[in-house]
């Protein structure tokens, strides 16, 4: 049997005409733009040969709409798991160019090691490695079918195989950092998780390898907004 991955996707382009900070915001759904992405990411997982036992989102409604092909794809229910969501911010709901020149507003930005806007970037990769773990476990052929506690994972009816979890751009990029063992505080500007960009990982024995990054949506990614990720 191929060696267990778990595939971090992150959800589609966005409608968010207003170029608004959308964070765990309800309402905002894919563009059509995003929903070509998802299309493709579901594609580039499927062209991989792969058998994917089992797959799980965040439950914000992008990150479920751009779960709903790779589901179809692979015949899998989409489970849910809050572990994977976007994490919380201050400046949720503004236009962040704007509220960055309001003086009420400067406090928080005087720690970006933690970051002080938002949720801690240590608490962010525990909860991303939490969810990661959970997956790998439930997927290996030594635990077999079912889900890990709490995790909202499940698998299909034979051990082993690949999970597909689909979550957010920070989160993602978190757990870049936390597996690579590098410092957390980075520019939001320089990460590389695109708009339905897949992350992949292994575990080797008890420690976690980033194996892959693939941009299956990288020919729509010049066209496409993405101003409201945290």
């Amino acid at each position: 049997m191929a060696a267990t991955q778990v595939h971090l996707v992150r959800h589609g382009e966005v409608h968010n005409p207003e170029g608004i900070l959308y964070g765990r915001l309800p309402g905002f759904r894919l563009s059509e733009t995003g929903v070509k992405m998802a299309a493709l990411a579901a594609a580039d997982l499927a062209d991989r040969g792969r058998r994917i036992a089992a797959l799980t989102s965040s439950p914000l409604q992008r990150t479920q709409e751009s779960a709903a092909p790779i589901a179809e794809a692979f015949g899998l229910p989409i489970g849910t798991d809050a572990r994977l969501i976007e994490p919380t911010n201050h400046f949720e709901g503004t236009v962040m160019r704007r509220a960055l020149r309001n003086p009420v507003n400067w406090p928080w930005l005087i720690n970006p090691l933690r970051p002080s806007w938002g949720e801690a970037y240590r608490s962010i990769a525990q909860r991303m490695r939490a969810a990661i773990d959970a997956a790998f476990d439930a997927s290996s052929p030594s635990t077999g079918s079912g889900a890990g506690a709490g995790s909202g994972t499940g698998t299909g009816e034979e051990a082993g195989g690949d999970v597909v979890l689909v979550s957010h751009q920070l989160p993602i990029w978190v757990a870049h950092l936390d597996v690579a063992g590098e410092r957390f505080m980075h520019d939001p500007r320089a990460r590389r998780c695109a708009l339905s960009s897949i992350t992949t990982f292994e575990r080797h024995g008890g420690r976690i390898i980033e194996v892959g990054y693939a941009d299956p949506a990288a020919r729509l990614q010049a066209a496409a907004r993405d101003v409201g990720a945290v």
